[in-house]
């Protein structure tokens, strides 16, 4: 199944304790023009980055480094080609209209360029049709203005100019806060002193299709593993976990057994079967000793952490064909 399928699942069918806003239902191939689907519960807090595959006519929006959107786009018609590249927020406007094309309405608008290119709401036929603009979806827009702030980064990728995994992204964000692309993940480490991500909100994706654990801070990777997955253990869809307050009194944490254990809670995001507690995930999902206590150092109340079978980012050379017609 194609990768834009696989998030398409992963963020479609939620069953979440924070209600998703009107989101398209859409079937697991494709999103018809002007679907969308926004769950903004997976990462509650930190950077938000956009990326717009143009190849794809997508828009993929990712807070602290986890993907939370997807929708639908028309980008610039044949003439008026949105340029590639990166872009930050310069002015965020709810009730703009243009001031090059007859005062036509841009609602949510958030401008990238001072000559014309902005995304926005608007019609969304099925191919590239604007004046160089990205509209969205208008109730995607407008969750979008909502959570973004004037600064914040947007990648705009073809495949003639971008790597593959920026124009063809995955769960886990390809391009960092300030849109440089992301190191390859596949690495064990952990920095939790690195300066560009001293402070700030804490994600965790468990990848049981990578093998692999990513922790996220501020919408900066700070740490990778390799993860130990237990002969017949799986999962069939997405869990969501997240830290409560206060400890479980007596108990030793599962991460480091010097310390005491957090509250969690567990939410089924997509699954076709019983969802397993955290004393279920933690005997049968493991990491090495020293990477697990770095990640319970971080753990505060809050935090959440997504154990999904999907794969967390896209294999560089993996070529992707394109999902609709870009051209009519």
């Amino acid at each position: 199944m194609r990768l834009v399928a696989l998030i398409v699942v992963f963020l479609m069918t939620a069953s979440s304790p924070v209600p998703a806003r009107d989101t398209a239902r859409a079937d697991a191939a494709r999103l018809a023009p002007g679907a969308y689907l926004w769950h903004p519960e997976l990462a509650p807090a930190g950077p938000v980055v956009a990326v717009v595959s143009l190849d794809e006519q997508r828009i993929y929006v990712y807070r602290n480094g986890i993907a939370i959107g997807l929708a639908t786009i028309s980008s610039g018609r044949r003439g008026h080609e949105t340029p590639p590249g990166v872009y930050t927020i310069l002015e965020k406007d709810r009730d703009h209209r243009s001031n090059l094309y007859d005062n036509a309405p841009m609602p949510f608008m958030e401008r990238l360029t001072w000559d014309g290119v902005a995304l926005h709401g608007g019609p969304l036929p099925g191919y590239p049709a604007s004046h160089g603009c990205v509209r969205l979806p208008k109730a995607f827009a407008e969750a979008l203005f909502a959570i973004t702030r004037s600064g914040d980064t947007v990648v705009v990728a073809a495949a003639s100019k971008s790597p593959m995994n920026v124009v063809h992204p995955a769960v886990l964000a390809p391009v960092g806060a300030l849109g440089d692309t992301e190191p390859t993940p596949n690495v064990d480490s952990f920095d939790a002193d690195e300066s560009s991500a001293s402070d700030g909100p804490v994600s965790i994706l468990v990848s049981l299709s990578d093998r692999r654990v990513y922790v996220l801070r501020n919408g900066v990777r700070i740490g990778s593993s390799a993860l130990d997955v237990s002969d017949g253990f799986a999962i069939s869809g997405t869990l969501l976990l997240v830290v409560g307050e206060g400890y479980e009194r007596g108990a030793p944490s599962r991460l480091d057994p010097s310390r005491p254990r957090h509250r969690w809670s567990v939410y089924p995001i997509r699954t076709n079967s019983d969802t397993p507690d955290v004393d279920a995930l933690a005997e049968h999902l493991r990491v090495p000793d020293r990477f697990a206590r770095a990640v319970y150092a971080l753990l505060k109340p809050g935090t959440t952490v997504v154990v999904t079978d999907l794969p967390a980012v896209r294999d560089t050379e993996m070529t992707h064909p394109i999902l609709e017609s870009t051209t009519r």
